[in-house]
């Protein structure tokens, strides 16, 4: 694993991909940029597989904010983030800049869906 800084150039939260809710952090490492999110964070009724499952377009949207220190979701452009994951691979964790706070889904979404089951 590696860990580098980051800053945000964009965040959008869309349901283009395939008609489900998910949402993206733009990143630039200073010469090179990769996309972080892209979780399925809801499904429409209409799915044969929707499930209510845990709030994780709530968590996602709230640690996403918390680790850029904003209020608003439109204040993460520009903030700087530090990224922890592969290589030039998929990211695992996002972390605040100088907290040791560290916003990995898959365990977070993980620890939800035990919490409401």
């Amino acid at each position: 694993m590696t860990i580098k800084n980051a800053v945000i150039t964009s965040a959008s939260i869309t349901n283009d991909d395939h008609g489900l809710l998910s949402a993206w952090l733009f990143l630039d490492y200073g010469g090179y940029g990769q996309g972080f999110g892209g979780y399925v964070l809801y499904t429409p009724k209409s799915f044969t597989h929707h499930n209510d499952g845990g709030n994780y377009a709530g968590l996602f949207i709230w640690r996403c904010m918390e680790i850029a220190g904003v209020t608003e979701w439109s204040e993460l452009t520009g903030k700087t983030i530090r990224v922890r994951g592969e290589e030039y691979g998929q990211i695992k964790a996002i972390g605040h800049i100088i907290k040791d706070d560290w916003f990995e889904p898959a365990q977070e979404f993980e620890e939800t869906n035990a919490q409401t089951s």
